[in-house]
């Protein structure tokens, strides 16, 4: 599995946010601008504190099982993948919500003299800052999940006895 990129992620964030905010101008000039719901950054946040407390029970778990303490629960390799796909895809997906939100509430900065907008641009920057937890929460739980690095690289003939 390939790891996430921060190159990646910034990519759909910014690009997201260009083409939200263009859209957002336009939906404007036409009609009147969806609002930003309230649950996105509370559901955003929730998805967050979920892929953080899971990187952290699997971290405890992966420790106590490499300092063999007695009675430590092993961690079934199906289910650390399980929870990096799912945190390499809640990061994907929340590069984009933060990219949408995210140019959404520059667009909305313009008219923060309306308080219906005001509260539409303040929804909408808790929504890019919970995106974020969530990229950071998953490169958190990609780096608890990572394999130690195998050394089945073959070395030369003779250079095992010299330490090379």
């Amino acid at each position: 599995m390939n790891q996430l990129r921060i190159r990646t992620l910034l990519g759909l964030f910014v690009g997201t946010g260009v083409v939200s905010w263009a859209g957002a101008r336009l939906w404007d000039s036409v009609g009147t601008l969806p609002g930003v719901p309230l649950a996105a950054p509370i559901v955003l946040a929730v998805i967050a504190a979920v892929l953080t407390a899971t990187a952290l029970s699997l971290r405890a778990r992966l420790r106590a099982q490499r300092d063999r303490e007695p009675g430590a629960k092993g961690v079934d390799p199906l289910m650390a993948a399980r929870a990096l796909v799912f945190g390499q895809s809640s990061a994907l997906v929340a590069a984009l919500i933060s990219g949408l939100y995210g140019g959404v509430g520059i667009f909305l900065l313009g008219s923060l003299d309306v308080p219906v907008r005001r509260d539409q641009a303040v929804y909408a920057g808790f929504s890019v800052l919970a995106g974020i937890a969530v990229v950071a929460a998953a490169l958190f739980l990609e780096r608890v999940c990572k394999l130690p690095e195998d050394d089945d690289t073959p070395h030369p003939p003779g250079t095992e006895a010299r330490g090379v």
